[in-house]
């Protein structure tokens, strides 16, 4: 072959450095190259699922902490006669603890102390619940509107079996495999939290309708907390049911409201309780004969842990 042949041949191959044909040899900085966009996937991915984990965490906090101000209100009027009504505050006190920590930390696995503080106050609820209702039955007239009415409330220690709940539930969704749909007991964990929300917050609804006939329902303003959480928990409801991937701002609505109605409910517990005998110079008496202060947050932390379930929902509805 001629000189000037091979030269023509040399310049199409410099035209086409890469015939079709010819696989593209790997080069040693291409793995490093796009490690970072990999990483920072992984670390977006974390950073999202980290806030609803967080929300969760925080949802647990809110119903242990009004669990530990009612429950020791509640059982110093009955000066602790028994040993076991200790119980419900040391397992509020490890829940919110527990909840500080998952919510401060941002690694994704759970943590064994963690769930086991969980679980205790789960069962520890559950027990209370249990220990409420047969109090009751022994009463004279046993299960009636009066003793329901007047005697342990049932509410309660359910509501610290929530915060348990709760609390398991954002350690699940920690415990998550990237790319992979969390789950909460071997079930999908966006519709069973919101699930749980729905339960929790009908509920809590329960208790306060029951109490706010006690009070005759003297002020208009305590049809509030009894007509509209329904809706936001029938809502969050049909999020459970029909799990899609897709924006739910009505839900979303009624839920903030719900929370916001937790946070007016303290300060309209603070104001009837204000109204007794004495007022605030006779605090002492009147924490414990007044409307229950600590009990309208619960309404705020269920409703935290159902924006959590929706934000989850719809990362995950489909899978």
């Amino acid at each position: 072959m001629s000189g000037p042949t091979r030269e023509a041949d040399f310049a199409a191959l410099a035209d086409d450095p890469a015939p079709a044909h010819t696989a593209r040899v790997p080069r040693p900085g291409d793995a490093l190259a796009t490690a970072p966009a990999r990483f920072g996937e992984v670390a977006k991915l974390a950073s999202v699922e980290i806030g609803q984990v967080r929300m969760v965490h925080g949802a647990a906090a809110m119903l242990a902490l009004s669990v530990l101000a009612d429950s020791g209100i509640e059982h110093s009027r009955g000066q602790y006669h028994n040993p076991a009504m200790f119980t419900p505050l040391v397992s509020a006190s490890l829940s919110i603890l527990a909840s500080a920590d998952g919510a401060l930390r941002s690694e994704r696995a759970a943590h064994p102390l963690r769930l086991a503080a969980y679980g205790i106050a789960m069962v520890v609820g559950v027990v209370g619940t249990a220990f409420h209702v047969y109090n009751i039955t022994k009463k004279p007239g046993g299960i009636s509107w009066e003793n329901l009415f007047y005697q342990a409330p049932i509410g309660a220690p359910a509501a610290l079996s929530l915060s348990g709940l709760l609390g398991l539930a954002a350690e699940g969704i920690r415990n998550e495999t990237p790319g992979e749909s969390p789950r909460l007991l071997g079930l999908p964990a966006a519709p069973a939290l919101a699930g749980l929300t729905a339960l929790g917050l009908m509920g809590t609804t329960a208790e306060v309708s029951l109490l706010h006939f006690r009070g005759n329902f003297q002020n208009k303003l305590m049809y509030l907390p009894v007509a509209l959480p329904p809706i936001a928990a029938a809502l969050t409801a049909e999020a459970a049911l029909r799990p899609h991937r897709r924006a739910r701002p009505q839900a979303k609505l009624w839920l903030g409201i719900t929370a916001a109605l937790g946070v007016a409910g303290v300060a309209a517990h603070a104001y009837g309780t204000s109204r007794y005998s004495g007022g605030w110079r006779n605090w002492r008496q009147n924490l414990v004969d007044g409307p229950p202060i600590p009990a309208p947050p619960a309404f705020s932390g269920l409703a935290m842990a159902g924006l959590a379930a929706l934000a989850l929902l719809e990362r995950h509805g489909d899978d």
